[in-house]
């Protein structure tokens, strides 16, 4: 499709004018693609950055034997249970300017309202939300990867005078780095394609549109865009595509070089 001009009557009648790689052309040169690339980056590293460091924090933390470690652990799982709807929705009233909890918190300290979920910043608002969504994936994977670590390892430092923090960067973060890679692929993967909770927070309006949001509003007409654009989405899709194929060839690659080291 992205090779082809298609419209709304094109599509049904399939008679889509072969164009080569003019959609392309015609997309790549674009300002708004260039910035939606800009904060699409910001979104996925943003978020993969902050979720990848909380969850090994929350991981490290669980990993210690204490009374109501797996209760509190199930507690922190809610967020990736429940439903995208659930999750945007709550999101949304929590960011309202005029009512929302977080301003309300903010007023206890004299700060003015916060404009969330509008221009500039709907973008972080968009990406609190999915750190929000994305640590117990983190937490879950990363725990199980503690989980396998030889215990006699930190007993062994322990006694030759490593303390907590040594024992972490010595023993626990090298002997994580296969479970890191793949945490980071999927994270990156699951990010990178993330529409649900930026369109039901802001209908990725602002400094919310990324890659993913953009190709949706041009396939179904949505937010600013009142025309269907199937090829322009195609392309927007496709580019996404390949971004996700690099980076998962990329985890490959170290993978190999972790398999040979």
């Amino acid at each position: 499709m992205s090779l082809h001009r298609y419209t709304r009557r094109t599509f049904v009648t399939g008679d889509a004018p072969f164009t080569g790689l003019d959609v392309y052309r015609e997309v790549l040169s674009s300002s708004e693609f260039w910035v939606t690339l800009g904060q699409t980056l910001v979104f996925v590293f943003a978020s993969i950055v902050v979720q990848y460091a909380l969850g090994l924090a929350l991981a490290v933390f669980f990993n210690q034997s204490f009374r109501l470690s797996g209760f509190l652990r199930g507690i922190f799982l809610v967020p990736w249970l429940l439903p995208p709807m659930v999750s945007g929705t709550t999101w949304q009233w929590m960011m309202d300017a005029d009512n929302g909890i977080l301003n309300r918190f903010l007023g206890l300290f004299g700060v003015d309202p916060v404009w969330w979920l509008q221009a500039d910043n709907s973008l972080w608002a968009v990406i609190i939300a999915n750190i929000w969504l994305g640590i117990p994936f983190n937490l879950v994977i990363l725990y199980s990867g503690l989980q396998n670590i030889n215990g006699d390892l930190y007993e062994a430092a322990s006694i030759d005078g490593c303390n907590g923090w040594q024992r972490f960067w010595r023993i626990t973060f090298p002997l994580l780095r296969p479970v890191t890679l793949i945490t980071l692929m999927l994270g990156f993967v699951y990010t990178l394609k993330t529409v649900d909770i930026i369109w039901l927070m802001t209908q990725g309006t602002g400094t919310s549109q990324t890659l993913a949001t953009w190709a949706y509003a041009l396939a179904f007409a949505k937010g600013s865009h009142m025309t269907i654009q199937y090829s322009e989405a195609s392309v927007i899709g496709t580019i996404l595509i390949l971004v996700a194929l690099a980076f998962a060839f990329v985890y490959l690659w170290a993978q190999r070089k972790e398999e040979e080291a």
